[in-house]
């Protein structure tokens, strides 16, 4: 019996495995019999909590949005005004990070990012010039204020010429590295050296070692449980870097959203517009004549059926992209906002059934989602990707003709 088999053998068995049971079951049964990925999912899930929940004891909502008086002053997140507020500028994008802030002293702790402003020039300046929103930032001889995460031009008094409750000054062309975008970056760097590696224990041998070996059943399942299913034997190799990139980045970026660092990335609706529009475009410029022709003059129907049935089916060029972006914007955001608010326990139930039933039950229901959103941060990069190699399989198959 050999010592160690060749990675078309490590291949082949593996895919064997997949086959032989539900794929979902499967990388289960893996997780489950190591010991520590369950701690580390149990870590995370901790860490999640209590990054959130060292925001609502005492947390100031940014940007310089107030839910009321007590909290304009300073004062803690303590009432359902105040909560909603919070919640809803926690999953928006940011110019700086805020680890915490004390509702006594108006403290914030965190750092700044960098603001770079297109507006009579390039505008760069760090965000510590608009202390959360509470400051006039300038930047030779221009003024700019942060209201609710955008920059407007303003005065050196910061008046923001308000319109049924929001401003009507002009806002110059925005290209900060805001918090969201260092999610991005620190993603995409995560990839490449992930993956560098990867190729580089491919040149030592066939079988990978150490972190690679990791990356290897999930770079098989993409390949084997997506890819060639939907796409085909034939194709599927052309799109597999796109379909690789596009799993890893949402999915990184789902995990880094439950860490005290609270990225919201993938919440963020400019971004799945994003990761839908490359889909778009590779589906309709890999598309072959037959695809075409399925949809302006579906074959095989009357006439007068076909007429009626092009418009619809040119509809649906764009209604299958926008079910993408839709899915995952609303999935991530809705995971956020529950946890958010089962946190919030803590403040709202504490007059009614004290401080220690408060705390516990929301400790546990937050660890119970938060278990959950990890199974979620991976379903969602399934299923994006499955879906975006089923709309290219549909665009380039082949049909036979009888």
């Amino acid at each position: 019996m050999k010592k160690e088999c060749s990675i078309l053998d490590y291949c082949v068995a593996l895919h064997r495995n997949l086959q032989s049971v539900y794929s979902f079951e499967f990388i289960y049964m893996m997780i489950a019999k190591i010991s520590i990925k369950v701690a580390a999912a149990l870590m995370l899930s901790i860490l999640s909590f209590g990054s959130m929940a060292s925001h609502d004891e005492g947390h100031e909502a940014h940007e310089g949005v107030h839910a009321n008086v007590s909290h304009e002053n300073g004062g803690p997140i303590n009432t359902p005004e105040a909560i909603n507020e919070y919640k809803k500028h926690h999953l928006q994008d940011s110019h700086d990070f805020v680890f915490y802030t004390d509702g006594e002293t108006g403290e914030h702790v965190g750092f700044p990012l960098l603001v770079i402003l297109v507006d009579n020039g390039l505008q760069v300046f760090s965000s510590s010039k608009f202390h959360h929103g509470e400051s006039v930032a300038e930047s030779n001889g221009n003024y700019y204020k942060l209201h609710h995460g955008k920059v407007y031009k303003t005065d050196a008094e910061g008046t923001l010429e308000m319109e049924h409750g929001h401003p009507h000054n002009a806002k110059p062309l925005d290209l900060s590295i805001t918090k969201n975008v260092v999610g991005m970056l620190l993603t995409s760097a995560l990839m490449l050296l992930a993956f560098s590696s990867l190729a580089r224990g491919y040149k030592k041998g066939p079988i990978p070692t150490g972190f690679a070996r990791v990356l290897e059943p999930l770079v098989l399942f993409v390949r084997d449980e997506i890819a060639r299913p939907n796409i085909g034997e034939k194709k599927y190799k052309r799109f597999m870097s796109f379909l690789l990139t596009v799993f890893f980045f949402i999915w990184i970026l789902n995990l880094l959203g439950l860490t005290p660092l609270a990225f919201n990335v993938t919440g963020n609706i400019a971004v799945t517009v994003c990761l839908a529009l490359f889909t778009f475009i590779i589906v309709q410029f890999s598309a072959n004549k037959e695809y075409w022709g399925h949809i302006f003059w579906m074959p095989g129907v009357p006439a007068p059926m076909k007429i009626v049935l092009a418009p619809i089916e040119f509809l649906g060029l764009f209604t299958k992209p926008f079910s993408l972006l839709i899915r995952l914007f609303a999935n991530i955001t809705a995971g956020h906002f529950v946890v958010m608010s089962l946190i919030a326990l803590t403040i709202t139930m504490k007059a009614a059934f004290g401080p220690a039933i408060s705390v516990g039950t929301s400790v546990l229901l937050t660890l119970f989602i938060s278990l959950i959103e990890i199974l979620v941060a991976f379903l969602q990069a399934y299923i994006f990707t499955m879906l975006s190699s089923l709309f290219i399989g549909m665009a380039v198959v082949e049909h036979d003709h009888h």
